[in-house]
């Protein structure tokens, strides 16, 4: 039996997370910026549950979360930096106070929440950090930067925690998924910049145009995603990254094969500039 610690666990792939934790017969510490829902839509689990407010940007409420975790169950086993949202637009176009409220909850939100929690795993000598990063992490096209920039501070948090963590027995995984049926792309989870500068509506207006048209038509099935992310936390090894849904093993693929044949092509040049 695991003890869980779940962020943005309201919906999304944070909901699934905390169902199928019950009913696997783990324990939960779900956290969300209204816990009474929480509570309301699980009032059936019992002592193995709890509901906790936590609005990821507030570090006093990450720590206050942990404390009553721990008061409760005494230990926490996997934490899953779900908390987050989608932000579309060009570079230029998106206003700066976008951008900001952007980066406080993806990445300064991701850091409190880790944190608090690391003193926690670092005393167990034990611990998965899993944390939901997006295919977008890796890789991003007209229209997804500032939102690809966030998620790409977070690979790198989570390449440098998985260095510092391995060897005191905890792991790390970022979980870059695809387009899920969740609820991502409602207006709920994402915000976007409409396209004014004409020179972009090629480019940003037809990526702003796919996503109004794709919302709950996403290819990925997000109960099968979940069963893949709880997986993780059954293997010996898990991986530093997880690429869900064949949109992202595809996206990941092209961007390998662009940037080896990048550093091939200018391979002379770069080896030309050593003393």
């Amino acid at each position: 039996m695991s003890v869980w610690f779940i962020t943005g666990a309201a919906r999304g792939f944070g909901r699934g997370l905390v169902d199928a934790a019950l009913a696997a017969g783990d324990q939960v510490i779900a956290t969300a910026r209204n816990p009474q829902r929480l509570t309301d839509d699980h009032a059936g689990a019992g002592g193995a549950f709890l509901a906790a407010e936590l609005d990821v940007t507030d570090e006093a409420q990450a720590y206050r979360a942990v404390s009553a975790g721990m008061e409760r169950f005494g230990r926490i086993d996997v934490v899953v930096n779900n908390a987050g949202y989608g932000l579309f637009g060009s570079v230029e176009e998106t206003p700066d106070a976008f951008v900001r409220e952007l980066f406080d909850t993806n990445v300064f939100g991701l850091l409190n929440v880790t944190r608090a929690v690391l003193p926690t795993l670092r005393a167990q000598r034990s611990g998965h950090i899993i944390t939901m990063s997006s295919s977008a992490g890796f890789a991003v096209s007209a229209g997804r930067g500032l939102y690809g920039a966030s998620k790409f501070a977070v690979e790198a948090i989570s390449e440098a925690l998985h260095a510092e963590l391995q060897p005191l027995g905890i792991a790390v995984t970022a979980v870059e998924p695809g387009s899920f049926r969740t609820e991502f792309l409602s207006g709920d989870s994402r915000r976007e910049t409409p396209v004014e500068i004409a020179d972009y509506e090629p480019s940003v207006g037809s990526l702003l145009q796919a996503i109004a048209g794709s919302n709950g038509k996403q290819p990925g099935n997000p109960a099968r995603a979940v069963k893949a992310i709880r997986a993780l936390t059954t293997m010996s090894a898990p991986p530093l990254r997880l690429q869900l849904g064949t949109d992202a093993v595809k996206l990941v693929e092209n961007k390998l094969d662009l940037v080896r044949t990048e550093l091939e092509s200018n391979r002379m040049t770069s080896l030309s500039t050593d003393f």
